[in-house]
């Protein structure tokens, strides 16, 4: 019996097992009410919800506060001797390499094909909302973390969630906080296995085979497929037996790297087509206010728009605060600054750009899907770029395998530190953990397992009901961080002010304060 057809045994064996339990959750999880012509997911309503509340708590921070945010990730307010494990600018490259992903590339394709452009105006907007929530789930991830003997750091929701709320609410508190730890811990580690390591591997994977190739070259064959997922699994494993230092190192590198490759990608497309780029942003306000012609009208549009920002920045869900809480800081607040930077990068900026990119140039594959056609998000998206860059299904190949790589580094230091809060941290712990998450590496380039992945997906949006909850009962102890922070930065600005700019004077306020 081949490789090949032992691994399609398996995935339909794993399908037929799991497929009743994965439709019953997804359709607990993601249940809908009817909203005008189309429904809307109310998971989508909870997070969404949460950062329109959180931007009114906090006087809309991410507006008020964004070039303070900016200050902080270029190192402006840093004192030495603070507690952590990384700087501001890699906890922050970490946090997003693990957003930054296939759902930028296909996933805004898929939106503005189903939502047409004005989805890409409802998907700033919620961008913009989640930088608020953003903000106060990592301040309590850097509040409440956990320092350890050896100097590494633990932190995230399955800490914040019992340590605050039995801060907040004493013994009733942590119990209710500690089955809300234990559950979040759940849902880290099964998302973190299948869709953020299984699914990037067998998704860019896909993505090589099919541009060295195709399905009659080696790369399409087991041997390719065995050898690419073992290449993959090397190189995570090596990453990961350095922690959190290690990973940040390699993402603080490669995030501004791929970024900026994809960045200047689109923007070469817009350029060339900078005649489009009026009607382009005309037909997105229109379309956002005047959806005619799309699946469910100017509600479809927003729902839309939504559910694709809420998707990829995962502001709310309580992943982010894990690698933000590595962070060398002596104010929580200081990190909750930066971390609302996060759905700036992923939303605002890269979202947009590649609805923008779609828009303008138009690809016949795009009006193919708005027509109801079944056209992969990919392909839209890699032949809007097609239209000017020949050679850009090359680029795109190695886009996906830089958001593929960066998003299974992350997830796997989540999904360790969700292991060690349920097993236990210890060398013997950690190892084994490594050594199941190499496989599953492995094991992605070979299996799709789709019905395990959309249980996945299930899992990861089940934990911003958990992780949310808790967010509004410490929101108080979050504004007091922020004050506090506050604080600290008039202080500091006062003593460089006396020290009239002298930076020999500056080093001297820093060590006073």
């Amino acid at each position: 019996m081949s490789l090949e057809s032992v691994t399609t045994s398996i995935d339909d064996a794993v399908s037929d097992f799991f497929e009743p339990v994965a439709t019953k959750v997804s359709e607990i999880v993601f249940y809908a009410v009817p909203v005008g012509d189309t429904e809307l997911p109310l998971i989508v309503a909870w997070l969404v919800v949460a950062g329109l509340i959180f931007t009114g708590w906090f006087g809309l921070i991410q507006v008020r506060k964004f070039k303070l945010a900016i200050d902080v990730v270029r190192g402006k307010y840093d004192e030495k001797g603070s507690p952590g494990e990384v700087n501001h600018f890699q906890a922050l490259t970490a946090a997003v390499s693990g957003t930054v992903g296939l759902g930028n590339i296909a996933g805004v394709a898929v939106a503005v094909s189903i939502g047409g452009p004005g989805a890409t105006f409802w998907m700033i907007l919620c961008g913009l909302l989640g930088m608020a929530s953003k903000f106060v789930e990592v301040t309590l991830g850097v509040k409440y973390r956990e320092e350890h003997e050896d100097g590494t750091v633990s932190g995230g929701p399955m800490h914040y969630l019992p340590k605050g709320l039995a801060e907040r609410f004493g013994s009733g508190g942590a119990k209710f906080g500690k089955v809300l730890a234990v559950l979040a811990s759940i849902m880290i580690l099964f998302f973190g296995l299948f869709g953020g390591n299984l699914f990037q591997t067998n998704q860019s994977y896909a993505q090589v085979a099919s541009t060295f190739g195709g399905e009659d070259g080696f790369m399409a064959s087991s041997a390719g497929a065995v050898l690419f997922g073992l290449v993959v699994a090397a190189l995570v494993g090596l990453v990961l037996l350095g922690g959190i230092r290690s990973i940040a190192s390699v993402t603080s590198k490669l995030v501004p790297a791929m970024a900026g490759m994809y960045i200047v990608a689109c923007l070469a497309v817009i350029l060339v087509n900078v005649s489009a780029v009026p009607d382009a942003f005309q037909g997105i306000i229109k379309g956002a206010f005047e959806a005619d012609g799309v699946a469910g009208g100017v509600i479809g549009a927003l729902i839309v728009g939504f559910q694709r920002a809420a998707f990829s920045n995962e502001a709310g869900l309580g992943s982010a605060p894990i690698a933000h809480s590595a962070v060398k800081t002596k104010h929580p607040a200081s990190e909750g600054l930066v971390a609302l930077l996060e759905p700036f990068i992923d939303t605002v900026v890269i979202c947009t750009m590649t609805a923008l990119t779609i828009a303008i140039a138009n690809p016949a594959s795009w009006a193919e899907a708005r027509a109801g056609e079944d056209v992969g998000g990919v392909t839209i998206t890699s032949d809007a770029f097609e239209t000017v860059l020949p050679w850009f299904p090359n680029l795109l190949t190695v886009a996906v395998l830089l958001f593929a790589f960066s998003t299974i580094l992350t997830w796997g230091y989540y999904g360790l530190k969700a292991w060690t809060y349920l097993f236990g941290k210890s060398q013997t712990s950690e190892i084994i953990f490594k050594a199941i998450w190499s496989l599953f590496v492995v094991a992605g380039s070979l299996l799709s397992l789709d019905t395990l992945i959309s249980l996945a997906d299930s899992a990861l949006f089940l934990l911003s009901v958990f992780n949310i909850i808790g967010l509004y009962l410490l929101a108080p102890i979050v504004k007091r961080e922020l004050n506090s922070f506050l604080d600290f930065v008039r202080s500091r600005e006062t003593q460089a002010a006396v020290g009239s700019g002298d930076p020999e004077d500056e080093r001297e306020s820093a060590k006073v304060v």
